[in-house]
């Protein structure tokens, strides 16, 4: 693999979710990979195997460079992938891109190991900033980039992404948020409403919802 800067969003390394990469995991398919700098990261820091799915021919010639095998395609039926094959498949921000999850969830039975598992993080529409600008501002517009990047065509809450894997028939170990971003200065009532209703307030603080959900094994 060539030494390839980290230059923009699209080669981080994601050191937030390599956290939660379990120590058995061998065996990586990173969805969306983009550049391949979280899988690059990844195999720096353990001995593992990281194929990557990235329709961005661009992005995918890079992350070849990276990644011991990369896919220049959209996910799904059809890709050249080994059934029963990872130990761990990751969508970090790529998930709420593709307009079928079902479909999506349940092509990644065939590829994962019995007992292999799913790492899927998303932006979370229920982070407070995105509810101030719905309830204060009245408003909602596509961003380049962020929680209502214009180009997501779905969105998801902490339960609404949990209640889709369990729909698929994967069993959800751990909910995490990601990205904590809320204590600000000058936001008074905002910090308030955290401290009088901490359990209500529970899933506004953080930007993205990491869900780790397994496969059953029989």
């Amino acid at each position: 693999m060539g030494s390839i800067e980290h230059t923009d969003y699209r080669d981080q390394a994601r050191d937030e979710l390599i956290c939660h990469v379990p120590d058995g995991a061998t065996k990586v398919l990173d969805v969306g990979c983009s550049r391949g700098g979280f899988g690059y990261a990844l195999k720096s820091r353990r001995d593992v195997e990281v194929w990557g799915v990235e329709p961005n021919p661009e992005a995918a010639a890079v992350a070849a460079q990276r990644l011991d095998h990369v896919i220049n395609d959209f996910f799904g039926p059809g890709n050249p992938l080994p059934e029963a094959y990872f130990d761990l498949i990751t969508f970090n921000d790529s998930l709420e891109h593709m307009p079928d999850p079902v479909r999506i969830l349940d092509y990644c039975r065939s590829r994962l190991r019995p007992g292999g598992q799913i790492n899927c993080c998303v932006p979370n529409v229920r982070h407070i900033d995105n509810l101030e600008h719905l309830l204060l501002e009245r408003d909602w517009h596509y961003d380049e980039q962020g929680i209502r990047d214009k180009t997501h065509l779905r969105f998801f809450t902490e339960k609404s992404v949990a209640d889709l894997f369990r729909a698929s028939g994967y069993t959800v170990k751990q909910l995490v948020g990601i990205n904590e971003d809320w204590w600000r200065s000058g936001k008074w009532l905002r910090r308030l409403a955290f401290r009088l209703f901490p359990e209500l307030t529970r899933d506004m603080r953080c930007i993205q919802v990491l869900v780790i959900a397994e496969l059953p094994k029989a």
